[in-house]
C-alpha cells in the first residue's frame, strides 16, 4: 500500500478526528458560558440584596409630616418644628440663642383656627435639639404652633398659655 491508500482508506473508511484546536475551543466556551452564567447568577443576588437593603432604609428613614417654623417679634426663624408619624414625636431645633430663665419654662402650644390652645409640652432642655412625644392626632385641627414662657416646669393647658406668645407660625401639613 502507498501512502496515498492509506489516506484515502482513513478518509473513507474509518471516522475521521476531530483537530485538538477545535475541542480546546470548545471547551473554553464552555468555561465562558460558565462563568456568564455564574456572574449573571451572582449580580442578580447582589441587585435583590440592594433592594431589599434599600426598602429597609426607606422604613427608618423620617418621613416628616408636619413641619412649622416658629419665628420671633422679628420675624427672625427661632425654632423649627418638624413631626414624623413614624416615630410619635416632635423634632425641635433651635435656630436662635434665646432660652429660658432660671425660674422659667417654654411651653409648646398647638393653636386650633378656633378654640382654646392646647399644650403640646414643656421644653425641659436648653439643648440645640429636642423632642416631645407627639402624635400626629395631636396635631390635627392645628392653625399654628406657639411657644409661650411659663413658671417652671409649665402651666397646665386648662389654665392656658401666658400672652404674648414668644414665638409663632403656621403649621404646615407635607404630603407624603
Amino acid at each position: 500500500m502507498t501512502s496515498s491508500d492509506s489516506s484515502t482508506t482513513t478518509a473513507s473508511g474509518g471516522p475521521r478526528l476531530v483537530s485538538a484546536w477545535w475541542r480546546a475551543g470548545a471547551y473554553g466556551c464552555l468555561l465562558l458560558l460558565a462563568l456568564a452564567a455564574t456572574a449573571g447568577v451572582s449580580m442578580y443576588e447582589q441587585f435583590r440584596a440592594q433592594v431589599v437593603h434599600l426598602q429597609a432604609q426607606l422604613h427608618t428613614v423620617p418621613q416628616i409630616r408636619f413641619i412649622c417654623i416658629l419665628l420671633d417679634a422679628q420675624h427672625a426663624p427661632a425654632l423649627l418644628v418638624t413631626q414624623d408619624p413614624l416615630e410619635g414625636a416632635l423634632q425641635l431645633q433651635r435656630l436662635n440663642a434665646v432660652s429660658e430663665g432660671r425660674e422659667d419654662s417654654m411651653q409648646l402650644w398647638v393653636l386650633p383656627q378656633s378654640g382654646t390652645p392646647r399644650s403640646l409640652g414643656v421644653l425641659t432642655s436648653k439643648a440645640k435639639t429636642l423632642r416631645l412625644p407627639a402624635t400626629a392626632t395631636a396635631l390635627a385641627g392645628a392653625h399654628q404652633l406657639a411657644i409661650s414662657v411659663e413658671v417652671k416646669g409649665g402651666v397646665p393647658e386648662s389654665s392656658g398659655p401666658r400672652l404674648p406668645y414668644l414665638f409663632t407660625g403656621p403649621l404646615v401639613q407635607k404630603a407624603l
